[in-house]
């Protein structure tokens, strides 16, 4: 039995290792997943920020760039954590995914090492990110960090969670290219990233409870700027309780593979 626990674990570190080492040698990937948040807190941050959220820059608010600042960073981890999953399919393309099901651990240790592999790489983006912390106007000092970045595993977790569980049981990477985008795009911009949640029409409040996201947006944007709708503890016991259930049917996709 600790045997079969030691090789389980073993199989985990492992395939997050790939994971890691994959990203940080792929140079134009870290790039290249810069620069839509990027343009995003530049370009739509300045030009809204001067626009149509002018009374949030007259002091009645953050300035809109700082507001969407978390949201951007939580975008970022967004993004990389449900698309880090398609590497599942490229494994299997390749037959790598194959050799390793037929290894000698058990199937949820794969599931379980992707999943913190492809985490691990979204708080590595999400890391960057903070890096434009001074352009955005905000000022981050250690104990805010070592704060966000509980709160951004979190994020990670749950978001490649759900990946991984789609991808788990799709054959094409263009079926899960589509499938992720339609799910993705809305989580996104009903989580509060761009803009307040506040006077949203009854259907929308719905969605927007239902996001995951929102609850990882209230918590970063509440750590960096002291502004969130819910308790801290509220918004990560939520994000748990998501993350821990996309990745019981990562699991559960991974053990019910032929």
């Amino acid at each position: 039995m600790r045997h079969a626990l030691r090789r389980d674990l073993m199989g985990i570190y492992t395939i997050w290792l790939r994971d890691v080492r994959r990203f940080v040698r792929d140079r134009p990937r870290i790039i290249g997943s810069l620069v839509q948040p990027t343009l995003f807190l530049l370009v739509l941050g300045t030009g809204l920020g001067h626009g149509t959220f002018r009374a949030m820059a007259a002091g009645e608010g953050p300035d809109y760039m700082a507001f969407i600042f978390p949201g951007i960073v939580a975008m970022t981890i967004l993004f990389t954590s449900a698309f880090s999953a398609i590497s599942i399919i490229w494994d299997r393309e390749v037959g790598f995914l194959k050799e390793v099901l037929v290894a000698p651990v058990s199937r949820w240790s794969v599931a379980v090492g992707k999943v913190l592999g492809g985490a691990s790489v979204a708080v590595m983006q999400g890391c960057v990110m903070m890096l434009l912390a001074p352009v955005a106007g905000v000022g981050l000092s250690a104990p805010v960090v070592l704060t966000m970045l509980p709160i951004m595993f979190l994020v990670a977790f749950a978001m490649t969670a759900m990946g991984i569980a789609a991808a788990a049981r799709m054959a094409s990477m263009q079926g899960f290219t589509v499938i992720m985008n339609f799910v993705v795009l809305p989580i996104f911009f009903l989580s509060g990233a761009m803009f307040p949640l506040e006077g949203l029409p009854p259907w929308m409040t719905v969605l927007v409870h239902v996001d995951p996201l929102t609850y990882g947006v209230d918590a970063l944007r509440g750590v960096v700027l002291g502004v969130a709708d819910r308790p801290l503890a509220a918004d990560c016991s939520a994000l748990a309780g998501f993350g821990m259930m996309m990745l019981a049917l990562a699991v559960w996709s991974f053990g019910a593979r032929d």
